[in-house]
């Protein structure tokens, strides 16, 4: 049995895992799902103070609380700026990073830095709320930014989706342990539609090879969850 924590994107919260994390436990492991301060069942605690930070600490609290240690840390998309602070924070508790289809920042980076023109449309429908600037409203064809397109899984997903605040996405990320950070061992699951050969060799390179694919949408979890629930559970007997 290992320990896994699995943390959402952008306008996600921990019940994006759902499906994922019912094979997984199913199969004897222990999986903890957080949901980021402010997003999904949270979402009432939004305020201004909800930034990339926080929610690095958010998940740093689940490990401490929760006295988690070898952990298989896992983020998709967003959270892949939230795993990498929090691996930088609480080193000597992670076993293992996971990167799916997940932003991949290195210091004083912000996703807007990671993800460039694409997380910068997210602003076109955004709406100023309480002094708060927000973006990824639902029901503005949210499918185009998750590439979901199995009806059922639309009407499953589309009204647990909630406005994510536009401060996480532009504030970088403050790494102060990261030469140790980068020697935790790291696997990259990812979508292999907008995968380029470029972008493939960077990964396979600071991942010794680990760069696992599926023929997917972004969120994988949702559309292929057995496929990635499989992949997660490889780790189980891999890391060590």
């Amino acid at each position: 049995m290992r320990t896994y924590v699995l943390v959402h994107g952008g306008g996600h919260g921990g019940w994006c895992y759902q499906r994922v994390a019912r094979v997984m436990r199913s199969r004897g492991q222990e999986v903890y799902t957080p949901t980021l301060t402010g997003l999904g069942e949270r979402a009432h605690l939004l305020s201004p103070a909800v930034d990339l930070d926080l929610h690095v600490t958010d998940v740093v609290k689940v490990l401490e609380f929760e006295d988690l240690r070898d952990v298989i840390l896992v983020g998709h998309s967003y959270g892949g700026m939230v795993i990498t602070g929090v691996a930088d924070r609480a080193t000597d508790r992670i076993a293992h990073v996971v990167y799916l289809d997940a932003a991949t920042p290195t210091n004083d980076q912000s996703l807007v830095d990671v993800a460039g023109p694409f997380i910068t449309a997210t602003r076109a429908d955004g709406r100023m709320v309480d002094g708060m600037e927000l973006v990824l409203y639902p029901g503005k064809d949210p499918m185009h930014f998750y590439g979901v397109t199995d009806p059922e899984q639309i009407a499953w997903m589309e009204p647990k989706l909630t406005p994510h605040p536009w401060k996480c996405f532009e504030q970088k990320l403050r790494l102060t342990n990261e030469s140790a950070m980068r020697r935790i061992p790291q696997t990259h699951i990812v979508c292999s539609f907008h995968m380029t050969d470029s972008r493939r060799a960077e990964l396979r390179a600071v991942s010794d090879g680990r760069v696992w694919e599926i023929d997917t949408g972004h969120d994988l979890m949702i559309s292929e969850p057995e496929a990635v629930a499989e992949m997660l559970l490889r780790l189980a007997s891999d890391v060590g």
